[in-house]
């Protein structure tokens, strides 16, 4: 299994970047990048796509072939209890396989602040972001006594996300963490992996996911964000839910800033774009909330519009 992408530096023009930030980030993204599109300003056109965690998600639904405003629409539809999606009620068309609904909403036995406190407490302890990567992976394996259970489980739920379960034409990258060695890998439609795999392994935090005799964990414990992955590129557009925060000390270079530095030391151009107060107070421990997504999708496709003209000038 290759896990190292090829060079993209040569023919990748411009890139878009996708970080994670759970079921808020997803529907942010998602609105901010319809929004985008009604107003003339297609950010899918990117030459490559990098996607960690909720935003590997993200990339698999836009480079689908289901327009961004069906994506959007999906979210708005969504039946929302006092506590989300009303498991089992029925989805409206597209609903279910889009990225919605309850499968695609529910980590099986995860909480935002729950997750929060396990990780806060590894990176307390490690001494650099290396020795963060191993102490991560090995909690996480040791958490794991469903022999594999959780993993079939978690595989549905990512699968009824996607429009579509094959590698796009288009070039994407989804970052993940080797949970066996804590090195960081990178999946591409050359790495032997199924795309519903590559999104699985990226956003699975606390439980490492099966891929044959492999085990992965979440993207973000690659780089936050991964934007560094777009070296090369002369046009690098970041959509970053959690507004480039980082929860690793400045010193490790884990942090988006300094991948933004990199970049622009390398020649590239960077946009980074953050919700602004329209998504609601939704980019925190609760991200996870179902409930967050249409406050937070909604948010995204209003921010586009005010975005849109300045963006399209940057993006050409």
């Amino acid at each position: 299994m290759n896990t190292t992408p090829s060079s993209h530096s040569s023919s990748a023009t411009r890139a878009l970047v996708l970080a994670g930030a759970g079921a808020a980030g997803n529907a942010w993204q998602l609105g901010l990048i319809a929004g985008l599109a009604e107003a003339g300003v297609d950010l899918t056109e990117a030459d490559l796509i990098i996607g960690t965690s909720a935003g590997s998600t993200v990339a698999a639904q836009v480079t689908s072939g289901m327009p961004p405003a069906e994506l959007f629409a999906a979210i708005r539809s969504e039946p929302v209890g006092p506590h989300g999606p009303r498991p089992g009620s029925p989805p409206p068309n597209g609903w279910q396989r889009n990225g919605s609904g309850p499968a695609a909403s529910t980590r099986p036995q995860l909480s935002g602040p729950q997750y929060m406190n396990w990780s806060d407490e590894i990176i307390a302890t490690a001494t650099d972001a290396a020795d963060m990567r191993r102490r991560i992976a090995a909690a996480a394996l040791e958490r794991d006594e469903s022999g594999g259970a959780a993993g079939a489980r978690w595989r549905e739920v990512v699968s009824a996300r996607l429009p579509r379960n094959r590698w796009p034409r288009r070039r994407v990258l989804i970052p993940a963490l080797d949970a066996r060695t804590g090195d960081p890998v990178v999946f591409d439609r050359d790495s032997g992996v199924e795309l519903v795999d590559a999104v699985a392994a990226s956003t699975s935090a606390m439980i490492p996911y099966p891929i044959g005799d492999n085990r992965y964990l979440n993207g973000g414990y690659r780089r936050s964000s991964n934007a560094d992955l777009a070296t090369g590129c002369a046009r690098v557009v970041v959509l970053e839910p959690f507004g480039g925060r980082s929860r690793t000390p400045r010193e490790w270079g884990m942090d988006l800033e300094t991948q933004v530095a990199e970049l622009r030391a390398g020649g590239s151009r960077v946009r980074t774009i953050f919700p602004d107060a329209g998504a609601g107070d939704v980019f925190n421990a609760n991200a996870l909330d179902p409930s967050t997504r249409r406050p937070a999708a909604e948010g995204g496709y209003a921010q586009a519009h005010a975005l849109a003209d300045d963006l399209a000038e940057f993006w050409g």
